[in-house]
């Protein structure tokens, strides 16, 4: 398994920093952190649609995801091992947020896809994301309300 940014050693906090800045320069109307034990979990911004209507997205980063990741690959682990690659796996979820952002931020710059085509998953209510509610319900708002029939 290759991990892009397994050895990031740029801080979560810069990188949170960096993604803020590209959200502003893209013409989002704020950001908001959530943090749990001093650490962020998620930023969450706002947007205008072209119809003007706004929207909540949060990005969440899934550093334990990234740290499940990263132990895998540690045989016999030594002591701190562990708080070590927490924080790396840290570093490593905000980094790749940052990437994913600026691929997507590119894409609908070059016009390659439209904002709310990249966000939709993220797009959030206040208690879950647009992927979230799909996922509860076993994806059923994406099947067709009736079988359809295969013609031959």
């Amino acid at each position: 398994m290759n991990l892009k940014n397994y050895t990031s050693s740029v801080s979560a906090v810069h990188t949170i920093g960096r993604i803020e800045q590209l959200l502003a320069q893209a013409g989002t109307n704020g950001v908001v952190k959530e943090f749990s034990n001093g650490r962020v979990l998620s930023l969450t911004f706002t947007a205008t649609l072209p119809n003007s209507k706004t929207v909540s997205i949060r990005l969440p980063a899934n550093v334990q995801a990234v740290y499940v990741a990263l132990r895998k690959k540690v045989k016999r682990p030594h002591p701190g091992t562990d708080q070590r690659l927490l924080e790396q796996a840290e570093r490593t979820a905000w980094k790749l947020m940052q990437d994913w952002v600026e691929v997507q931020l590119s894409l609908i710059a070059m016009q390659q896809a439209e904002f709310l085509q990249v966000f939709l998953p993220y797009v959030y209510d206040g208690r879950r994301s647009f992927f979230d509610s799909l996922k509860s319900n076993d994806f059923k708002a994406l099947m067709p309300a009736k079988q359809m029939e295969v013609v031959s």
